[in-house]
């Protein structure tokens, strides 16, 4: 195995995907006639400027995005401004709600469903010059009512993380990296020592969804509730076992509030997480040496989770074609790149795969997670269904998966068509 040092900052990406789910849909107060495009059904054209609001990472982000809107700008004359929010589900929600949204905004998947369904947003994604280049599942994840609404504007996976010197202290190598269920619970088990564990993670479907993945199941399969799966409930079994004998745990049991955090305090000697875990341990455990790993096979395969926003199109923004060759721009393969040097999210097309794999060969885990990448529901109403999940996740050493996965499917079953 050879060790890897943390280098770029990815910054606090993480902030975005860990609660990728808890963005609601804010549709409160939208005005349901909205109708997108102009009169003969394309899309309006105007000298109007243009607003866009993004809700930022940090400061790297904010002037990235800055910098390559404002390059545009020169480029094509037209005006547009970028905004960093504080909150972004409340002053989104509260524009739409004032009659004076911005013209383009980072939109959540779990939101789309909402904004989508009161007229608030513009279906453009087939408009798109780029529209093939994004990875299908990227595509599907911004797809309502076979409606492709909106340009993927990046993306991040779950990967196994770990501890090099850990790793090798327990005489382990790289031909020990588990590629599936039964090997990760061996080396776990292996690296479990007095006041460390093996493996930890978050306790919530943002995490231990990966492992629905792999056992072949997930929340909602062709548009329908599938929590209650056989293949759930033996995913849910495994966690619950290794929970239960102490070789994996979750973070906040350890006392940390995420998997990277128990991981960079040498709490686990291995975690579950994204590419933002880059960025935190950059900052915080410099001198931490690391391997990331594909997340091993379960009894249906491999399985990860993919996390992403959009680049969301006001269905009454004035000057529509502007902003969609806006956003081709800020999608494009150079820029991309670009915001992947400076503050960390993969690309979504698939264009620039080779580029950003030679730029970070030992990251390459989590680009390869694309291929098999779940995305977590994007109905209206998902985000409270996961919630509540979540909340029934922390107690899962204590409890009966079977029964948790039926009021999950329950939950669902109220939210899907």
């Amino acid at each position: 195995m050879t060790p890897r040092s943390t280098r770029s900052a990815w910054g606090a990406t993480a902030l975005l995907a860990v609660g990728a789910l808890t963005l609601t849909a804010c549709g409160s107060g939208f005005d349901d006639s909205g109708s997108g495009g102009s009169a003969d059904g394309g899309l309006t054209s105007s000298d109007d400027s243009l607003t866009v609001l993004i809700g930022s990472s940090g400061d790297a982000e904010t002037t990235a995005v800055t910098d390559a809107v404002a390059a545009w700008s020169e480029e094509s004359g037209i005006d547009a401004t970028v905004q960093a929010a504080t909150d972004l589900p409340q002053e989104l929600s509260q524009g739409f709600a004032a009659g004076s949204p911005p013209d383009v905004f980072y939109l959540s998947g779990d939101a789309l469903a909402g904004y989508a369904g009161n007229g608030s947003i513009q279906a453009y994604g087939d408009d798109l010059g780029n529209r093939d280049d994004f990875y299908p599942s990227l595509v599907d994840n911004f797809t309502v009512d076979d409606q492709f609404f909106c340009a993927p504007k990046d993306f991040s996976t779950l990967a196994l993380v770990i501890n090099t010197q850990l790793w090798e202290q327990a005489g382990l190598t790289d031909a020990d990296i588990p590629t599936d269920w039964d090997q990760l619970a061996s080396v776990a088990q292996q690296l479990t020592t007095d006041g460390r564990v093996g493996l930890a993670f978050g306790a919530e479907y943002q995490r231990v969804g990966a492992f629905l993945a792999q056992a072949g199941g997930g929340l909602v399969t062709d548009g329908a509730a599938t929590a209650d799966s056989d293949q759930n409930v033996e995913a849910l079994d495994y966690v619950k076992t290794h929970l239960a004998d102490g070789t994996f745990a979750y973070a906040s049991d350890l006392g940390a509030g995420w998997g990277g955090e128990a991981f960079g305090k040498q709490l686990s000697a291995m975690t579950i997480e994204g590419n933002w875990i880059t960025g935190g341990l950059a900052a915080d455990y410099p001198d931490l040496a690391y391997t990331v790993a594909p997340l091993p096979s379960g009894p249906g395969g491999e399985g990860t989770l993919q996390f992403t926003n959009c680049w969301g199109m006001a269905a009454d923004s004035p000057n529509q074609q502007a902003a969609l060759d806006l956003i081709e721009f800020l999608t494009s393969t150079d820029q991309q790149l670009a915001f992947s040097e400076a503050f960390g999210p993969m690309p979504s097309i698939q264009s620039a795969a080779d580029a950003w794999r030679s730029a970070n060969p030992d990251l390459e885990a989590f680009l390869d997670g694309a291929e098999y990448a779940q995305f977590p529901p994007n109905q209206d109403g998902a985000a409270d269904v996961i919630s509540d999940f979540n909340a029934q996740l922390e107690t899962l050493s204590s409890s009966d998966p079977t029964s948790i996965l039926q009021t999950v499917q329950s939950n669902l079953e109220a939210i899907v068509g």
